[in-house]
């Protein structure tokens, strides 16, 4: 009889091993991750600033109609540069978070918000810290310094063990570079034209973002992902500037220093990797999947890919992206951008589960 209550004993834990097993298996690894990311702490430039230019002294907003009119809920004007929601806001949704990752410089968010989402991103900001001067927006040393405010005002609230959880775990997203080429080095009025051939540029960039990422991982920073540059000579704008000059499409010479970037971008993510082993850092190629909506639109439903939804779409950006401009779409979701330079939500979101991907694949998730 013993014999046989052991049997039925080992069945029945076998059962109930094989019940977990499948209860935890049944959903993806994403969600099996997600419980384990307590936030999404966001650094970089108009790709992912989700309302801090809002409260600074520049030019360079997006707080009006049109931009917004496709949040959830109805139109609202957050400061995003898009139609909608941004690329962590759907990382932060994802991952069992709020849907909205709030401003750090928003009075209308606490410390409460931020122990589970912040972000310090700037518009028109870079990795040179000349780049944020041009519109007077935050540089990115300056975000650091909020980063450091906010574990202070994290550990007063959370105590000090649990703030120092929050930060190792959170996800950190970072996305930031296009404005030191085309705001910066190409427009030409910081002068690094004539401080830095492009090559040495790139390198002189390089060198900064290895020295961000250190900086914030000594801060405690443990999984972050850092975006590559998409192929920045197709953006509306550019291509505009193309047609002036008797083109008409993507100017090559900026993909070409896209690549190059980009390549030394990844090596230098492998480099900090290897010597930081507790840093969990992802580089996300943003350039392939860009290239992708640009050669294959129909594939993801768009129509064009070529300007923006509002206005004209050849350069409206900012406040010339406004509700009196003519001829803004009415279906955004069949355009690649929604103004001159910032894709349209349908996009972000498509970049955000790639970022997620890309998080899983290489160990930072």
């Amino acid at each position: 009889m013993a014999s046989g209550h052991s049997q039925l004993a080992e069945a029945a834990l076998s059962l109930l091993l094989a019940t977990l097993a499948l209860s935890t298996g049944s959903g993806s690894s994403e969600a099996a991750s997600s419980s384990r990311v307590p936030a999404v702490i966001v650094f970089g430039d108009s790709t992912v600033d989700t309302g801090n230019n809002n409260q600074i002294g520049t030019t360079l907003r997006s707080d009006f109609p049109p931009y917004g009119r496709d949040m959830p809920g109805g139109s609202r004007a957050t400061g995003r540069f898009g139609n909608g929601r941004l690329p962590p806001d759907f990382i932060s949704e994802a991952l069992g978070l709020p849907p909205l990752v709030p401003a750090y410089l928003d009075p209308a968010y606490g410390i409460a918000d931020f122990a589970r989402g912040v972000c310090f991103a700037s518009a028109g900001t870079g990795v040179d810290n000349a780049t944020a001067g041009v519109l007077s927006v935050i540089p990115l040393w300056k975000e650091v310094e909020y980063y450091k405010e906010y574990q202070l005002r994290l550990r007063a609230y959370a105590g000090a063990a649990r703030a120092r959880a929050i930060v190792r775990g959170a996800l950190h997203v970072v996305s930031i570079g296009t404005n030191d080429f085309l705001e910066n080095y190409y427009m030409l009025g910081t002068g690094r034209f004539m401080q830095y051939t492009v090559a040495e540029f790139s390198d002189f960039l390089v060198d900064g973002a290895r020295r961000f990422l250190t900086q914030i991982h000594r801060l405690g920073a443990r999984r972050v992902t850092f975006a590559g540059l998409s192929p920045i000579g197709c953006l509306p704008l550019e291509r505009t500037t193309n047609l002036l000059r008797g083109g008409g499409a993507c100017i090559e010479e900026y993909n070409r220093v896209a690549r190059e970037y980009n390549a030394k971008l990844e090596a230098m993510v492998r480099g900090l990797r290897a010597k930081l082993p507790t840093l969990r850092l992802a580089y996300i190629p943003v350039y392939d999947a860009m290239l992708d909506f640009i050669t294959n639109p129909s594939k993801f439903g768009l129509e064009n890919v070529e300007e923006g939804c509002c206005a004209t779409g050849r350069f409206e950006m900012g406040f010339m992206c406004n509700d009196q401009a003519p001829l803004t779409c009415d279906d955004a979701d069949k355009f690649l951008f929604w103004d001159a330079f910032h894709p349209t939500q349908k996009i972000n979101r498509i970049m955000a589960n790639n970022t997620l991907d890309d998080c899983y694949q290489q160990g930072v998730l």
